[in-house]
């Protein structure tokens, strides 16, 4: 039996129940969630170790176990230092994503699509905000049922307390010198600027209601498993990976996102036929410059203390950099004939991320040879190699987050020193997260986008792109 052909009335008719129909995936998703990861809810009782104590013959005296969930604390137990730092450090890296990372990313795009780059950073900042509190930091960073997701006891911050009579507050087991608040907080920040990151890849042609959807589910689908999988003692690659600050959770993750983004909603219009310059290339200065100081929260923060390591990966952060910033610098130079504005702050930005996944496990010496790597291959990655296969990766959130992101976290493998982490490396281990997490961010990104196609549309209509996003999306233009 031939079926007939949907008319073009019967698909506007099907994409109009886009909205509900989504919703309903949504909360079916949410559920599958909470069954698959279903855990007890974490006990808000004294510390796992003191609990140990008590319960062992004193004439014992084991050595108490790292406890490995959050727990209650005395107040006595919170080092005001590290949690001064580590909210300096929060602030700092929210400060990357909200104005760092909107600037940047809008001043690399045409004056009718400004005002819609800086909205989508601001958009995704308070969307991840409230899923974070909802259900993200309890996948993310409790123990599970299985090594892939976390727990649900700390859905809607359940548990995580300040009780002031008392003198008790609860910890998470990933950073016991700190109220569990802060380290939420400081985690959120970092599940804020991943999806922001992805929007370079898309820019000037994502509808504002599919990009909306697309990062709440794939927040939750693909960035809470990959963070519990490198960074919660119980997630299945925590044992094996060097990634202090993200380079594959945040970096990688975003990074190959960006490219299915890219490959799903195909090339800008007249791309390669009319000018697609950069209109304000002060505003990408700003940006990368608050990037460059946000970033020091990011990887000296990851160190969840005031402390030596903190003082290491923030001399190693800053060396790595410069480096990374004069060898894209050098590299242009020397092929066209010209140093850009966009090229160092891009050579910049590939050593931030390259340096990310090191810097709390390598010393200056390593630092230096990482951005200058990272200076050099981001550089091709994001001119010959996208010319090459034709993709039209917009602001090279690819060509720089995924591609300098896997140069550190190998790299890393390679240059750790023992001295400074107390760990050693392995090229192929690293190897191994850097490839788990490229095939189950594309395959997933990829899902996603085509379910969100099929329901409400990813991509505005060739009028509305040729009228830009901010009048057509938000109703709005800068004169």
């Amino acid at each position: 039996m031939r079926m007939q052909p949907m008319v073009r009335g019967d698909a506007e008719k099907y994409r109009c129940s886009g909205p509900r129909a989504l919703a309903v995936a949504l909360a079916v998703l949410l559920l599958a969630l909470v069954l698959s990861a279903g855990s007890a809810p974490v006990a808000a009782d004294e510390a796992p170790t003191a609990a140990a104590a008590a319960a062992a013959p004193a004439a014992a005296a084991p050595a108490a176990a790292a406890p490995t969930e959050p727990y209650l604390a005395k107040f006595s137990d919170i080092n005001s230092g590290d949690t001064a730092w580590m909210l300096t450090s929060t602030a700092l890296v929210l400060m990357m994503t909200i104005p760092g990372l909107a600037l940047f990313y809008a001043g690399m795009v045409r004056k009718k699509n400004i005002l819609a780059t800086l909205m989508q950073s601001f958009a995704i900042t308070c969307l991840v905000t409230i899923l974070w509190w909802v259900i993200g930091y309890s996948l993310a960073f409790t123990p599970g049922s299985t090594p892939y997701l976390g727990g649900t006891g700390r859905a809607f911050f359940n548990g995580m307390v300040y009780m002031h009579d008392d003198a008790k507050l609860s910890v998470s087991h990933l950073g016991v010198t700190i109220p569990e608040t802060v380290y939420a907080m400081f985690q959120a920040t970092f599940a804020i600027i991943t999806p922001a990151l992805i929007c370079g890849s898309f820019a000037e042609r994502m509808k504002f209601s599919a990009m909306m959807w697309f990062m709440g589910i794939w927040l939750l689908v693909v960035y809470c498993p990959v963070a519990h999988w490198m960074w919660e003692p119980s997630g299945w690659l925590n044992a094996t990976q060097l990634d202090f600050a993200g380079g594959t959770v945040v970096h990688i993750n975003a990074g190959i996102a960006g490219l299915a983004s890219a490959l799903m909603l195909g090339k800008r219009q007249g791309l390669g036929r009319e000018s697609m310059a950069p209109y304000n290339l002060t505003l990408t200065v700003v940006g990368a410059s608050l990037l460059w100081v946000g970033w020091f929260g990011f990887n000296a923060g990851s160190a969840v203390a005031s402390d030596g390591r903190a003082g290491m990966a923030f001399a190693a952060t800053h060396i790595a950099t410069a480096a990374a910033a004069l060898a894209w610098m050098f590299t242009e130079w020397l092929i066209k004939g010209k140093p850009s504005v966009l090229g160092i702050c891009s050579g910049a930005v590939a050593g931030l991320v390259a340096i990310t996944p090191a810097s709390g496990f390598v010393g200056p010496d390593a630092a230096v040879i990482i951005g200058a790597a990272a200076g050099v291959i981001c550089f091709f990655s994001s001119t010959a190699v996208k010319r090459a296969f034709g993709y039209d990766d917009s602001l090279d959130a690819f060509g720089v987050h995924c591609i300098g992101g896997i140069v550190g976290a190998l790299l890393t493998g390679a240059l750790v020193s023992k001295e400074i982490s107390g760990a050693t490396g392995s090229v192929l281990l690293q190897l191994k997260g850097v490839t788990a997490t490229l095939v189950w961010s594309f395959v997933m990104s990829i899902i996603i986008l085509k379910l969100i196609d099929l329901t409400i549309g990813l991509r505005v209509t060739a009028d509305e792109e040729r009228e830009g996003l901010d009048i057509t999306q938000h109703g709005e233009s800068i004169e």
